[in-house]
């Protein structure tokens, strides 16, 4: 049996992407999963996949911006599957716009309100359950959380959000058997760029980067998974984050150029 075998797993952002790849990538271990996205029919199709794998599936259409309904998928989710052992906080939006070029900024708004306070609010829901499993927490970030990075200003700062609030999180709840894992990738295939929001607040409609020369979502997912059941503290899924991380500290300079390449170049 695989380490999540009938193991109740809350995913978010679970219809497409990192989400959908990671449902799929657990699935044949045969958890009890608890799909969550705002798009029903696309988290339908995912479910369908994870069944065919062997696992149960819950799907709940949501949106975790709103705190009502991060309390009432984590009361469904207990009360279908009876318990709770994994919360994985995938949901996301990003945007791809210079500062000085933004028009709208209830872009920033928006974004906070997904990435950050959609996993607040869905970890403090959560978190009662966990504690009586001895659960895990995943926070899906991204190396942006990390590092500064031209033209994500706002998504950079709900993700260093994020991975502030997790890391004080896992202080918090020491001695308590519950594990925060956080997750940085970076750059991975995903519909997420397509809807990227521009400098109008409206959604780019294509995806901004060179798709062939970047990790797949599969990829990504049995990264994550690899994590999960090692209950690691941090997972950063290239050496470029990797190396940039620590080069940080001594040469910052350099950093923000290959910050900069990798956006110039779209990979």
């Amino acid at each position: 049996m695989g380490t999540f075998h009938d193991k109740t797993i809350l995913l978010t952002g679970a219809s497409e992407g990192i989400g959908r790849a990671l449902a799929i990538e657990l699935a044949s271990d045969r958890p009890r999963l608890v799909l969550a996205a705002r798009n029903a029919e696309r988290l339908e199709s995912a479910a369908e996949s994870c069944r065919a794998r062997g696992a149960q599936v819950l799907t709940v259409a949501m949106d975790v911006s709103r705190e009502a309904e991060c309390r009432a998928l984590v009361t469904r989710a207990v009360e279908h599957f009876g318990k709770l052992d994994v919360l994985v906080n995938n949901a996301g939006i990003t945007m791809w716009a210079r500062f000085d070029q933004v028009t709208d900024f209830g872009a920033f708004e928006r974004l906070m309100a997904v990435n950050y306070l959609g996993s607040v609010y869905l970890t403090a829901a959560a978190l009662p359950c966990l504690k009586r499993s001895r659960g895990l927490i995943v926070a899906v970030a991204s190396i942006a959380g990390l590092t500064g990075v031209p033209e994500r200003t706002g998504y950079a700062a709900s993700k260093h959000a994020m991975i502030g609030f997790f890391d004080s999180l896992r202080i918090e709840l020491a001695g308590t058997g519950v594990d925060v894992t956080v997750v940085a990738p970076d750059f991975v295939v995903s519909q997420i760029h397509r809807r990227a929001i521009g400098p109008d607040g409206k959604p780019l409609g294509h995806s901004p980067m060179q798709e062939p020369h970047i990790m797949t979502a599969e990829t990504c997912a049995r990264l994550i998974r690899r994590a999960m059941e090692r209950r690691q503290r941090l997972l950063i899924t290239s050496l470029r984050g990797r190396l940039g991380r620590f080069a940080k500290l001594v040469v910052p300079g350099l950093v923000d150029r290959i910050a900069a390449r990798a956006i110039r170049e779209r990979r």
